[in-house]
């Protein structure tokens, strides 16, 4: 996933004022303080923000699900389209119009008048299409690639500003997809290593916000494009996020009212609510997909074993773990899909806490004396939910060991197929969007990055899945393609390879004196691309 071999090498052209090798050290080197955090002040006042998740994920856009680095990546860059972070509805970003009919087989795209990229390079048809055929380049292996290869043709040069996307067959859910697709400089990216270096942070849009300066594992700024003439202008003249994973500091760094070192911050911690309430800040809640899942390494005996993953997945006392953990703020999961998902079905398994047929299961598979370690990111909440994971299974007689770490050193282990038994982690599909079929295709497919963890995609059941996901996205009918889709839900339940226990809800915080327009999300991180000054 994080090494992509490079695109073909084009002549850098277009580069602007700034030069490449000048343009790619201002993302790089810092301002001397990362401490900048502004206050109340003036309309020139930096914006401060904490995110709870680490900032050392990939930035390249066709390959990060990094909560961090997807919302930073949704103010540097635009998509032909880009959609509403709630309502996830499309509006017509880099292009100048959303096309009239959703179910043509073509779409054609003219690109805004005077768009222009960070470097002061014009947005050209040249860079769409670079995108593009890089997600679909069967070669080339991005996360991006699931959620537009099984529709998507290709994309086709008509002129210097327009472009035409050519579909495999009808498919109007693409439309909110192309966000997905971040339009990228060819100039810059095609040149051999700067897919290496969009991993690290290089980063070069033609968003509102470009990026000044990057710390993995302390902060990332940024700073208005006064170039910018989209529909999302810039209000902030500067902006620092904060990574700050660990979650007494992360509430430390934004209580305190005016006097707080930041404005705004996610991922706050249920126990921390009324605090934040107490000292003036809003606090708000977004339910969706975000989930603790399950991933089990079906290569590492007894996993292979069906019985083997539904018996631990009955032992868990997922009603404990939302009265504990979440505080109340979840719900055990009962399909693949939250509640709230308007394709939602209560699926034909549903793990119910139930240690006695736990045991059952795991006496029929024949193991005894079972012995697990858990490898977990240390994102807090999920932190918070391990112990009741831990003692669930203790109860029923598998002896656990939890095992958390940092985020990216528990996906670096699992992209350098290390051995392992249990993953437990946090996902929200509802980063990419809110239809179903984009939500399975993300975790379930043949080529997919997750199934690769899983070692699972070669399984017969799998194969079969994999056949009647691809009909699925195929049907024409809306009201078909949601049963089809639910069917084979009900056999992801069953098997059990990668899976949620809870769904949970996600509460931002911020001050709402100094900061509006802002929403609470249902997914991690933010988006302040129509929040203000108060």
């Amino acid at each position: 996933m994080r090494h992509a071999p490079p695109a073909r090498r084009t002549l850098l052209k277009g580069v602007g004022a700034l030069g490449l090798g000048a343009l790619t050290a201002a993302c790089r080197v810092g301002p001397a303080s990362t401490t900048d955090f502004g206050g109340r002040g003036g309309a020139d006042r930096t914006l401060t923000a904490v995110i709870g998740y680490g900032n050392d994920g990939t930035w390249d856009p066709t390959q990060t699900a990094s909560a961090f680095c997807m919302a930073g990546n949704n103010h540097i860059y635009e998509g032909l389209l880009d959609t509403d972070p709630i309502s996830r509805e499309p509006y017509a970003a880099l292009a100048t119009r959303i096309p009239a009919d959703a179910h043509a087989t073509t779409w054609r795209f003219t690109i805004r008048d005077g768009a222009t990229f960070h470097d002061g390079a014009p947005v050209t048809a040249d860079d769409v299409v670079f995108v593009y055929d890089r997600i679909l380049d069967p070669d080339t292996h991005t996360l991006a690639k699931s959620f537009f290869a099984p529709w998507l043709q290709g994309v086709r040069k008509v002129d210097a500003r327009t472009v035409e996307l050519v579909l495999k067959f009808p498919f109007p859910e693409g439309l909110a997809r192309l966000t997905l697709a971040k339009v990228m400089p060819e100039h810059v990216f095609s040149r051999p290593g700067a897919w290496d270096e969009a991993i690290t942070g290089l980063a070069v849009g033609s968003g509102p916000y470009r990026m000044t300066a990057h710390h993995p594992k302390s902060n990332t700024t940024f700073e208005a494009f006064e170039d910018y003439n989209g529909p999302r202008p810039p209000a902030f003249r500067k902006m620092n996020w904060l990574t700050i994973v660990d979650a007494a500091p992360r509430v430390a760094t934004v209580s305190g009212g005016s006097r707080a070192s930041a404005q705004v911050a996610d991922n706050i911690p249920y126990a921390n609510i009324g605090q934040l309430e107490a000292a003036g800040m809003t606090v708000a809640g977004g339910a969706g997909m975000n989930n603790l899942f399950l991933m089990f390494n079906t290569a590492h005996k007894p996993f292979d074993d069906v019985r083997v993953r539904q018996a631990l997945r009955y032992a868990v006392d997922t009603e404990k773990m939302v009265a504990v953990a979440l505080k109340g703020h979840g719900k055990p999961a009962s399909s693949f899909l939250d509640e709230a998902n308007p394709s939602y079905r209560r699926a034909r398994t549903v793990y119910d806490h139930d240690p006695d047929r736990a045991r059952a299961l795991l006496k029929a598979a024949g193991v005894r004396g079972l012995e697990v370690e858990i490898l977990a990111v240390n994102v807090s909440w999920i932190v918070d939910c391990l112990p009741t994971v831990k003692s669930s299974w203790d109860a029923i007689g598998v002896r656990t060991t939890l095992a958390p770490q940092e985020t990216t050193a528990v996906f670096t282990k699992l992209d350098q197929k290390r051995d392992y038994q249990v993953v437990a982690a946090a996902s929200n599909p509802n980063q990419f969007g809110l239809d179903a079929d984009l939500i399975m295709h993300y975790n379930y497919g043949p080529e997919n990055l997750w199934m690769g963890y899983t070692r699972w995609a070669d399984d017969p059941v799998a194969r079969r899945l994999f056949r009647d996901m691809e009909r699925a996205t195929r049907e024409p009918d809306a009201a078909r393609k949601r049963a089809m889709i639910q069917d084979y839900i009900d056999v992801v339940a069953e098997q059990a390879v990668l899976y949620p226990v809870v769904h949970n809800e996600l509460i931002t915080a911020w001050d709402a004196g100094a900061l509006t327009g802002l929403r609470a999300q249902p997914y991690p991180g933010i988006n302040l691309l129509q929040a203000r000054w108060a």
